[in-house]
């Protein structure tokens, strides 16, 4: 007589019937689909004996249910992420999830493209455009001005200030003088052309010129000394009489030597005297 092969739950005979051996008992295949089966974490449902099961870290799927949370694509024989909720995602989609988003499309900006980055922030190279004129920045240079960019040109045309002189925008550096903005290359010594930025310099009603060409060109010639009458340094004061200038303390007694600014003096045959040298002469 042969030994009897039950059900481990119902008793039912398992001879010529399809069973599942699980954790060292037998049973049929309607008990384990009620009593055994592990439930599928996507749709719920029971993975019975006649479907395929798929586990990951005491969590299981039906190999049908085995899907994307995201776009749906199977991911048997696939590699996956398990993320919140106990969905699973496949790696293009994790990787687009996790990616930074462009601050001008919000799209997710994947390993490999070309991007743009500016404090914190990260824009498609494409994305990247002009305020103004929306044209592509890319990796070009820009101005920032608050939450908007400009490109080199309409940041020129827009903002930045116009020399006094060749009437272009100034871009970088620059200097100013009597309130007006000038390029350093356009504020330069009529005479020799040298740039007077950060140097002494005398303007002559529209025109400017360095210490040395003022001298030589401009400055008029002391009567006394022969020597040009300048405002830089010693002998800032000047006496004009008729058609002749002196330095202040050129202008003295030819006789006695006295200094005369500012004193009563004797103009005798062309020369200079104090009040009582011509009695002597």
């Amino acid at each position: 007589m042969s030994e009897r092969f039950d059900c481990f739950y119902c008793r039912d005979p398992l001879h010529g019937k399809k069973y599942v051996q699980k954790e060292g008992r037998h049973c049929c295949v309607k008990c384990f689909d009620k009593i055994c089966a592990n439930t599928c974490i996507e749709c719920k449902k029971p993975i019975g004996a006649d479907s395929k099961e798929l586990h990951f870290k005491n969590r299981y799927w039906h190999d049908t249910c085995f899907r994307c949370f995201k776009c749906y694509t199977s991911l048997v024989n696939e590699p996956f992420m398990l993320r919140e909720n106990n969905k699973v995602w496949c790696s293009n989609c994790t990787a687009a999830a996790d990616a930074p988003r462009c601050k001008g499309c919000f799209k997710p900006i994947i390993a490999g493209d070309q991007n743009v980055e500016y404090k914190k922030m990260v824009w498609h190279k494409d994305c990247f455009t002009c305020s103004q004129c929306k044209q592509v920045i890319g990796s070009g240079s820009f101005f920032p001005k608050g939450d908007d960019f400009f490109c080199v040109s309409c940041h020129e045309h827009k903002f930045a200030k116009t020399c006094a002189k060749c009437k272009n925008p100034i871009t970088s550096g620059g200097l100013t003088y009597q309130e007006k903005p000038w390029h350093s290359e356009c504020f330069i010594c009529s005479n020799c052309k040298k740039q007077l930025g950060g140097k002494r310099f005398t303007a002559v009603e529209d025109d400017f010129y360095c210490v040395d060409c003022y001298k030589e060109c401009v400055a008029k010639k002391c009567a006394g000394c022969k020597n040009p009458i300048t405002g830089f340094g010693r002998g800032t004061s000047v006496v004009n009489y008729e058609d002749e200038s002196w330095h202040d303390y050129c202008f003295k007694c030819t006789k006695c030597a006295r200094g005369l600014a500012n004193k009563r003096f004797v103009c005798h045959n062309g020369k200079i005297y104090c009040a009582e040298c011509p009695k002597r002469l």
